[in-house]
């Protein structure tokens, strides 16, 4: 049975010696004081700990089951969810006078790695939650924000997104759902959804629908296509629960992993629901959820690798497994235990610095949402704009990655379901898959957001790459950070204006590249981060921290991304400057 200890200390560290959070100008960061953050995350730790991670095998294992129209949770499910809407820990920062806490995103963020680390099914039916409370808060009518919201904050109600359909995915034009309207302004919501997150269950009394359909007179494709609020029950003027709405759950989905989640296939038949936002602008209200939710599946990429290497470490120190070919470690021993052998240390330091890596990024990706939404910072909404689908796409391929990297070095108790690494690598594997496949995250960058606004937001990455050089170019300690990173930067420019001479002439050059694009961008991020890490380790130390053994194995596993990861911005660069054509060199027939 796998353990989980969250990473308290490390989220200490990226907070506070990394982004500084309480030094902060965006509002309500100075708040943020050390004492406060750490009894936040202690709390949150202590419930993952204690509560949501023991639950982790039993959701995998039982799943969840459709009888009589009801869809339960496995054993447990339900108290634990009921100790998360105890906390308030779903409206930590969601507005007060919906009753939440008003804390900053980055907070959430914080406390949400440690949730979908112990439990990423369960954690799924309170963040699907939060998502939909997004949309509402961005584009719903003071009347509905005032008749959703505070019971959606407080959990009695959950949320859902419904976009997929049978026969359309990512092509959202496809959509066939109707929205028929009535007399009394509502409409008749008819049609099928599938991959329904959190469809349906038997925990909170009420479930709010986010259901995108076609109403009258939009047109064809996405521009005809609108956002209705969709109640299992519908609710009346006081805000009680008045009778079913016409939906129904057609069964729960058979899937690879997250089981403890219920997948819904959700049938609606005549259904009321709002419209939420304008007629026929549902695609920008959706994308208020989407957004947020891949930064979400981002988090969760990584944090399964987390929880994954958590365990791989304590397997490595305590399996006795062949002798160090350097001299005997353990000559009490019939064996060394694993993690004298190199590669097995080579698997660790790839997850280690990987996820550590992801962890700031993610966290800074965070605090830049803030800045936009608390400052109105039209910069920092650009930027996380742009970073979006490098977060979403790069860390969960590589999250994923991990994980198997962890089963690794288990050998063949890694395959066996007792030890449970199964189950983080199967978990993990949705991420890359929901909210946007990675290979559409990869167009979406290369198609839309490095032209964004004329390219500003990409040439300011560059702008910051570049000053954080010049700043510290004197610093000998940094070497092994400045040099790595200004020759994956320059690989990273020399892509993008592979792009932007070929892409027009020839789009195909463009798109055939895009997911290495996307994971030479992911690259850099980490190096960049990884740089900025490395520098607040030795301020610690230099200012006489107390735990020299933290800080020195940050920078030693800093150094290690630099010299054994970062370079694969180089392979990316030469596949993408290789170009379309041995891509689409076969014809359909000669595959």
């Amino acid at each position: 049975m796998p353990s989980y200890t969250a990473p308290t200390k490390d989220l200490h560290f990226v907070l506070h010696d990394v982004l500084q959070v309480s030094a902060s100008d965006v509002p309500g960061y100075g708040d943020l004081e050390p004492d406060f953050t750490s009894a936040v995350i202690e709390e949150a730790a202590k419930l993952a700990q204690d509560v949501l991670a023991p639950l982790n095998a039993v959701g995998d294992s039982q799943g969840c089951r459709l009888e009589n129209g009801v869809v339960y949770t496995p054993d447990g499910f339900k108290a634990a969810f009921d100790e998360i809407k105890a906390g308030g820990w779903n409206g930590l920062d969601i507005p007060e006078e919906f009753g939440g806490q008003n804390l900053p995103y980055l907070m959430g963020s914080a406390v949400g790695e440690i949730f979908v680390s112990a439990n990423m099914a369960l954690n799924m039916y309170q963040g699907l939650t939060h998502g939909a409370i997004s949309a509402i808060l961005a584009h719903g009518s003071e009347a509905q924000k005032a008749k959703f919201l505070p019971k959606m904050v407080a959990l009695d109600w959950t949320g859902t997104m419904n976009l997929t359909e049978p026969h359309c995915g990512t092509d959202l034009g496809m959509m066939r759902t109707k929205a028929e309207p009535s007399d009394d302004g509502s409409y008749k919501i008819t049609g099928q959804k599938i991959f329904i997150s959190a469809g349906d269950h038997d925990m909170a009394e009420n479930v709010i629908h986010l259901v995108l359909a076609k109403a009258p007179g939009g047109g064809e494709g996405t521009k005809g296509i609108s956002l209705f609020i969709v109640p299992k029950f519908l609710v009346n003027e006081d805000g009680s629960l008045g009778p079913r709405n016409l939906l129904s759950v057609g069964k729960i989905e058979e899937k690879m992993g997250i089981h403890g989640n219920s997948t819904c296939v959700m049938n609606y038949d005549g259904a009321t629901g709002y419209l939420i936002g304008d007629l026929h602008k549902g695609m920008r209200a959706m994308f208020t959820m989407m957004n947020e939710a891949r930064i979400g599946v981002g988090l969760q990429g990584y944090a399964q690798a987390a929880v994954a290497y958590e365990n791989a470490v304590a397997y490595a120190i305590d399996r006795l497994q062949g002798r160090d070919v350097t001299g005997v470690k353990n000559p009490a021993g019939p064996a060394d235990p694993l993690i004298v052998h190199p590669d097995i240390r080579r698997m660790l330091m790839d997850q280690k610095s990987f996820v550590e890596g992801a962890r700031a990024f993610t966290m800074w990706g965070a605090s830049l949402i803030d800045r936009a939404h608390r400052m109105g910072d039209k910069e920092a909404d650009g930027l996380i704009s742009l970073l979006t689908p490098v977060i979403k796409g790069f860390l969960t391929d590589k999250g994923f990655e991990m994980c198997v990297q962890a089963q690794q070095v288990y050998g063949g108790h890694g395959y066996i379901e007792e030890w449970g690494m199964s189950q983080f690598a199967r978990d993990a594997r949705i991420a890359m898959i929901y909210e946007g496949a990675n290979g559409v995250q990869a167009l979406d960058l290369v198609g839309r957001k490095l032209a964004q606004d004329g390219g500003k937001h990409v040439m300011a990455f560059f702008a910051m790459v570049k000053d954080f050089l010049k700043e510290n170019e004197g610093d000998a300690r940094l070497e092994g950070f400045l040099g790595p990173l200004k020759s994956a930067s320059k690989d990273l420019q020399a892509a993008g204006m592979f792009f932007m001479e070929r892409g027009m002439k020839s789009p195909n050059d463009a798109l055939a590249g895009s997911s290495d694009f996307m994971h030479l961008f992911g690259h850099v991020c980490l190096g960049l981060i990884w740089a900025r890490m490395a520098k607040a380790a030795y301020a610690a130390l230099d200012a006489g921290a107390s735990d020299r053994d933290f800080y020195e194995a940050k920078i030693a596993t800093g150094r290690y991304y630099m010299a054994r990861q970062l370079p694969a911005t180089g392979m990316h660069l030469a596949r993408i400057q290789s170009g379309a054509d041995p891509v689409m060199a076969l014809g359909a027939e000669q595959f």
